[in-house]
């Protein structure tokens, strides 16, 4: 495995800073030029990626064929949003001498990009969380030049699409790729770093996120940690499908050998429904998965063995075999769950906790309780009697606690599209006001500038008048 020294970090990471302006300065049309090379590029190595993800990674080409084309759809949006302009957010006031507040000088205020951005790549997606991933296509379209630092679970992947995407852009500096974990803290820790972008464990985000803040010049980290995504099935909706609901609950929980931040890891089902009689004997027919490698394996054994021995668990689907990576399925009362913050510890693979309650109101405020999500999501049936307004405070409940709220379906699967909101209270990210899938992802890199009365001719074209780039203007 590459370990790059701090000498090599210095010099990649001075190498962005050099760049930062050039990049930040490309017509919209350009940089947007630049994204849908890069994503020509990945598709033309489609086989050449996916044979390389598949010998290091053990997802199977269909699942990583699919996420590489997630990937270069991602790369083209991102090079749509980035010649639209919108996210320059422009903003024009005239000078005004009768503003009710007092005369108003000329202010022009846009957003530009933070400068050099730092991405730590995700281990369970390799294409669409890794070295071209989302984080790296929105930084780019921002105007931010990127250092990836590389996952260690698929060094060799990384590499090639790292100099597939360099070779796109044709710009030093620009893009660079770094690999090591003291090489990430070493570049988190420079000054020319002025962003950051992550996805993975709580404790390693949380790590991070402590760097980034105590730096001499604290920069933004975007870090998405954690997620047990919680699902509510009301009395109602447990009657009348309870079949479906389980079908649809075990292939998400097992989807990707529950490799997913958005795997349903709790479910509260009505006591005496149908719903864990059918969920244990679904489970028991679901085989084994391999996991993205051994330390996932070895932490999913490890988490699902101590979540699976608390107090007050009951195990309903458990192999023979402690090693065996089959579905693991446990269960507990309300009362129980609540008493045990414990019990809510997000477990990394196909491992499901369902607590049953007797009243939907007592759910609410357990909901309320919980860390921040990603997810939540309610089954629920359109014409269920609300009683006391105890689905509608439910529904409150859950967007308080999650970025992103399900209604009747299941939270693996995030769309890239402009609605999306992927992204929650803590712990499930640090900065929960943003959202690290779809275009408003582009957002994060940027800060805004206004300018006060300064000469046509010494705007950035954005502002002018004359508008070179075409971007959308709001004027005053």
């Amino acid at each position: 495995m590459t370990h790059h020294t701090g000498d090599h970090v210095a010099r990649i990471v001075r190498e962005a800073a050099d760049a930062a302006e050039g990049w930040a300065r490309t017509a919209p049309s350009e940089r947007a030029a630049a994204l849908t090379s890069v994503a020509d590029r990945v598709e033309e190595h489609r086989d050449e990626l996916v044979k390389l993800a598949d010998a290091e990674t053990r997802l199977g080409s269909a699942r990583l064929n699919g996420e590489l084309t997630r990937t270069v759809f991602q790369l083209r949006l991102f090079a749509e949003v980035a010649e639209a302009g919108e996210f320059y957010d422009v903003r024009i006031d005239r000078a005004d001498q009768d503003w009710p507040t007092g005369p108003r000088p000329d202010l022009r205020r846009y957003r530009v990009p933070l400068g050099p951005t730092l991405v730590f790549a995700a281990s369970n997606f390799p294409f669409a969380f890794s070295v071209a991933g989302g984080d790296t296509a929105s930084a780019l379209a921002s105007g931010c030049p990127v250092v990836v630092k590389a996952h260690p679970g698929h060094p060799e992947l990384s590499r090639r699409t790292a100099e597939l995407v360099g070779a796109a852009l044709g710009r030093p500096g620009v893009f660079a790729l770094i690999e090591g974990h003291q090489a990430g803290v070493d570049a988190l820790r420079s000054a020319e770093i002025k962003a950051a972008a992550f996805t993975g464990s709580v404790a390693g985000g949380l790590a991070l996120a402590k760097i980034a803040a105590e730096r001499p010049e604290p920069i933004p980290f975007f870090g998405e940690l954690g997620s047990i995504n919680p699902v509510v099935i009301t009395p109602g909706a447990a009657r009348a499908r309870a079949a479906e609901i389980v079908t649809g609950y075990v292939a998400s929980l097992t989807q990707g050998a529950g490799q997913f931040c958005t795997n349903p890891g709790l479910l509260f089902a009505p006591e005496g429904s149908d719903l864990l009689d059918l969920a244990s004997a679904a489970l028991r027919e679901v085989a084994p998965a391999p996991m993205l490698n051994d330390r996932i394996s070895t932490g999913f054994l490890d988490t699902a063995q101590r979540l699976g021995n608390r107090p007050g668990l009951t195990r309903l689907v458990w192999p023979e075999d402690n090693d065996s990576l089959a579905p693991r399925l446990v269960t507990t009362d309300l009362d129980t769950f609540a008493s045990d913050p414990g019990a809510a510890e997000e477990c990394f693979g196909p491992f499901g906790l369902v607590v049953t309650y007797a009243r939907l109101t007592d759910v609410t405020s357990v909901v309320r309780g919980l860390p921040g999500q990603l997810t939540t999501t309610v089954h629920a049936e359109d014409d269920e009697d609300d009683e006391a307004g105890s689905l509608t405070d439910l529904v409150a409940a859950c967007a308080d606690r999650s970025g992103r709220v399900v209604w009747n379906g299941w939270p693996t699967g995030v769309s890239v599209t402009p609605a999306m909101q992927h992204g929650g209270p803590f712990p499930a990210t640090t900065a929960p006001a943003t959202t690290s899938v779809g275009t408003a992802a582009v957002e994060r890199f940027l800060r805004p500038v206004s300018y006060q009365n300064w000469p046509p001719a010494l705007l950035p074209e954005p502002l002018r008048d004359d508008n070179p780039w075409n971007v959308p203007q709001k004027v005053s």
